[in-house]
């Protein structure tokens, strides 16, 4: 039984991966662009005696910036005011970002050491997406140690409600061309004999007859 034991294996597994150096722990080409994609990411941290904490970050794709393969920054907006996140940080800098993009069922886990920089107003503004309305407070630069994929079991799949209406009013422009052009193919097969469907004034009246 201990043979099949399934922890048994996933110890054995993780042995394994240590073996062959653990984790990624740098970002690679494919990571960059995930990131560059993300819409909003859940930051974890913990207060020095362990009390765990998550918030949310949200902005613009991109807001996340890779600033080089350890390194990734992005300006803290103004939200709620309780800098629980910034408070934790001070006394304990170990952090996790998680990503989750929901559309394509797809999630990474980066763990890693951030810090707040509240004095350096350029590094803000280069961080700041350009014309996004927010008001930021601070950077958080993020060093990453290791970072992880996960499989997409269980994650339920959501579109973002604009892509799904600008998708919708696409499909509603067809329809209605496809109307219009079927309202006048059965214009054009209902007309008279003799009537000639080229000229464009004998075809309008025939056409508003029909309606």
């Amino acid at each position: 039984r201990a043979e099949t034991d399934p922890r048994r294996a996933i110890i054995a597994a993780y042995a394994r991966l240590e073996a062959k150096g653990g984790w990624a722990k740098t970002i690679d080409a494919k990571l960059a662009d995930f990131i560059a994609s993300m819409r909003s990411f859940y930051l974890a941290t913990a207060s020095k005696d362990g009390q765990p904490y998550v918030q949310h970050r949200g902005g613009p794709p991109g807001f996340l910036r890779v600033i080089d393969e350890r390194t990734l920054a992005f300006a803290d907006f103004s939200g709620n005011r309780q800098y629980i996140t910034t408070g934790n940080l001070a006394e304990n800098p170990r952090a996790l970002i998680f990503l989750m993009d929901y559309q394509h069922r797809q999630r990474v886990k980066i763990w890693g050491i951030a810090r707040v920089i509240e004095d350096d107003p350029e590094l803000v503004a280069r961080l700041f997406p350009e014309a996004y309305r927010a008001r930021a407070e601070a950077a958080i630069v993020f060093t990453v140690e290791a970072w992880d994929a996960n499989c997409p079991q269980h994650i339920p799949q959501m579109l973002f409600a604009e892509e799904v209406a600008a998708t919708v009013g696409a499909l509603k422009d067809r329809i209605e061309a496809l109307e219009a052009d079927i309202h006048l193919r059965t214009a054009l097969s209902q007309a008279p004999l003799g009537v000639d469907p080229a000229r464009p004034l004998a075809l309008s009246t025939m056409v508003h007859g029909l309606e």
